[in-house]
């Protein structure tokens, strides 16, 4: 029976034998045949043994794919490299157009697989810091198969749509002047001081890493070993990295520790760098009057540098007419917006709203705001603004009970028959006052119900109090959601009320202290299998039940 081929399409990332994948080696030692550029070739020649080797120049792409479909036809394992990914600016959609044109069928012909690598845009992203944390694009300068025309186009577009970029091809010995072009595009839409990524080589023994900014990029050494990544609006950097924050949206909400009112804490120059200086209220990486963080006042117009003005000289020789300086106002810059969470109640022990509380509400909500019941007997609000301290002054005003949200302790009190039952009242105040807002490990759940009828399922949070007989019931460990969910296990009965919060205290610290990340009380209760001296008792349901997935 003949013997049928197979071809694999291999991608070994940026040519550092620690950054390729197991199944890449694989394939390379099973092969018959290696097929390559050859300088790829030799990044991976330690890896080979016995295979016949075809290596050819640069722009042989397409005679690379036709000899490794036809080894394949002929019965072979062929490897066909691409340093990176092969799917991207690699071999493999060559490969695929040659065995289209034979008339290739994924069930009758030769074996196709396709292994992929670490990109380039992945590579040199984490030798410059976390450039590449928004929405990106990659472009090959390369017009050997693509019209330059065409490649403008999406530089252009790219730029307008504020992308982070990494360029790929930027130049070659032969083609150069596309590099300048795009960087006369770019300044259209981007500030001079736009951070900019410069990796040769990556991982390989010759790397070279180079940070500079859009202006000046051009001053230093870009070649066909270089990629070039570009930031957007909102990219900056600190301590010599390239960073861009994750969104256009900051969301935080007040203070993390206890409830004493810091809106401000998460927004600080040491928390996130690219916020505000709180000194200056400049960010870093804005242009502009468009708002950063909690920026207040608009950055001052920096002075053109040296550098940049022999850039625009040296674009201007090249491309042979005057290249006009961008001004700021043309620049595409993406407004970050602050987005201030919290919560609020009538209080601890009130759930009724009055009138002029609901229309504070509506007016700081305002129309771009939102605001949503919870089960925690608390309306959550998201507000889009520069002023939380203007926003927490008028909702205490009319005698709002303000919370941070979040992986915070929470007091979810019953309304005491409408404060009829006022004995237990204060101790739940005194909760809500020393470890409401605290921050936890996952959010915790402190339920406090009045009297034994325990009608606002304090036995179902991750920490149950039920008043009775003058006296405290306590209930720890509740798993309230899930097919599974259970009640907390009665821990104690009868505990003076002169000792309830120094209890709850004790086992809320411990829990803060001892927990892991994400792991809710009812976990920690179970794994630790002792809190504050009471004994876990498993207490779930003794029935199998299935797990179902989240949306089943």
């Amino acid at each position: 029976m003949e013997q049928k081929g197979k071809l694999f399409v291999v991608g070994f990332g940026p040519g550092d034998f620690k950054h390729i994948t197991t199944r890449a080696v694989e394939a390379l030692q099973e092969s018959d045949f290696i097929i390559g550029y050859k300088t790829y070739v030799e990044l991976i020649q330690d890896l080979l043994t016995d295979q016949a080797i075809i290596s050819t120049g640069m722009t042989e792409e397409v005679s690379r794919a036709q000899e490794a479909v036809k080894q394949a036809e002929n019965g072979k394992k062929v490897a066909v490299i691409s340093s990176g990914d092969a799917g991207v600016y690699g071999m493999a959609g060559l490969v695929y157009e040659v065995l289209i044109e034979k008339g290739w069928k994924e069930a009758t012909g030769v074996e196709i697989e396709i292994i992929p690598g670490i990109s380039a845009i992945n590579s040199c992203a984490s030798l410059l810091g976390a450039p590449v944390m928004h929405d990106s694009c990659t472009i090959s300068l390369s017009d050997h198969l693509t019209p330059w025309e065409l490649i403008a186009k999406r530089v252009e577009a790219a730029a307008q749509a504020d992308f982070v970029i990494a360029l790929y091809n930027p130049r070659s010995g032969r083609r150069t002047r596309q590099i300048v072009e795009t960087q006369r595009i770019l300044l259209k839409y981007r500030s001079p001081d736009t951070p900019v990524g410069l990796v040769k080589s990556a991982y390989r023994e010759r790397q070279e890493i180079t940070i500079t900014n859009l202006a000046e990029m051009l001053n230093h050494d870009i070649g066909m070993l270089t990629t070039v990544v570009i930031g957007n609006s909102s990219t900056f950097l600190y301590d010599n990295k390239i960073i861009t924050p994750r969104g256009y949206q900051r969301k935080y909400t007040l203070g993390s520790e206890k409830q004493p009112l810091k809106p401000h804490q998460r927004l600080k120059k040491e928390a996130e760098p690219w916020a505000m200086d709180q000194e200056t209220g400049l960010t870093q990486g804005s242009y502009g009057e468009a708002a950063v963080g909690l920026l207040t006042k608009a950055p001052e117009k920096k002075s053109t540098s040296t550098s940049y003005e022999v850039a625009l000289e040296a674009l201007s020789r090249v491309s042979g007419q005057s290249v006009v300086k961008p001004t700021t106002s043309s620049f595409v810059q993406q407004n970050i917006e602050s987005i201030f969470e919290l919560a609020v109640s009538p209080g601890v022990a009130n759930k009724q709203f009055t009138p002029q509380q609901m229309m504070t509400l509506a007016q700081v909500v305002g129309e771009k705001g939102t605001m949503e019941y919870t089960p925690n007997h608390k309306i959550v609000l998201k507000i889009p603004t520069t002023e939380p301290d203007l926003i927490t002054e008028k909702l205490q005003s009319v005698g709002f009970l303000l919370s941070p949200i979040g992986d915070v302790v929470t007091l979810k009190a019953c309304d005491f028959c409408d404060g009829e039952k006022e004995e237990p009242i204060p101790y739940a105040d005194e909760l809500q006052r020393v470890l409401g807002g605290m921050e936890m490990p996952k959010e915790l759940n402190i339920g406090f119900n009045g009297c034994g009828m325990a009608c606002y399922s304090a036995v179902m949070d991750d920490i149950g109090i039920v008043f009775r007989r003058g006296k405290f019931d306590l209930f720890v460990g509740a798993k309230p959601v899930g097919r599974t969910a259970h009640p907390g296990q009665p821990v104690a009965e009868g505990i003076e009320p002169d000792r309830l919060v120094e209890l709850i205290t004790n086992i809320v610290e411990e829990y803060k202290q001892n927990a892991h990340p994400n792991e809710r009380l009812f976990k920690y209760f179970k794994r630790a299998k002792k809190i504050q001296g009471f004994q876990y008792q498993d207490i779930a349901p003794k029935i199998h039940i299935e797990p179902a997935p989240c949306e089943d």
